[in-house]
């Protein structure tokens, strides 16, 4: 009994030791994936720490079809749709419940709402989400066609034809932008 129990520690600790490596290599870019999907901070720290969550309970069902990047995404999509849905819920239940704290933001807050409002990012942020999640694939994470049609779960052409799309909608956005400016 002794050591099969040592045995099932020898499997467990590798486990989790991938665990923790693929947190680290990769927690990061499902913060930013999740923010760029819901466009608020909070929603992408309770994403991010589901899909970790719910690898951590799956990390054996991992099938190498696609990249580890790819599944996590995929995983990171997923669980963003489902916060999205049930947020609107807590919005219509909670409202009225709420009371503000504090009504003068911290220097930190100050400091992550200028970072945000970063043009680019204005722009990328104001298209709809299946333009704007093809963008950051392409982008931000050098996804492959296939490797965002895998995470998107749609066709390669479509990530071609929205990746198009896209890449027009925010070159008219920039145009206005800056026609805007120099009136």
């Amino acid at each position: 009994m002794g050591a099969q129990q040592g045995n099932e520690e020898g499997k467990r600790k590798p486990a989790k030791e991938h665990f923790r490596t693929l947190m680290l290599d990769y927690g990061q870019d499902v913060w930013n994936y999740a923010f760029f999907l819901t466009g608020r901070r909070e929603m992408a720290d309770d994403i991010s720490q589901d899909v970790f969550l719910s690898v951590f309970r799956h990390l054996n069902t991992f099938e190498g079809k696609a990249s580890v990047k790819t599944w996590l995404f995929a995983i990171t999509r997923n669980t963003a749709r489902n916060h999205m849905r049930t947020a609107f819920m807590r919005r219509v239940i909670l409202v009225g419940r709420a009371r503000p704290g504090s009504s003068h933001p911290s220097a930190e807050s100050e400091v992550m709402e200028a970072a945000f409002t970063d043009e680019i990012w204005e722009i990328v942020m104001k298209l709809p989400t299946k333009f704007r999640e093809v963008l950051v694939l392409d982008a931000k994470y050098e996804m492959t066609m296939g490797e965002i049609a895998l995470v998107l779960g749609v066709s390669e052409g479509t990530v071609k034809s929205r990746l198009s799309r896209a890449r027009k909608k925010m070159s008219e956005a920039w145009k206005e932008e800056s026609a805007y400016e120099r009136a």
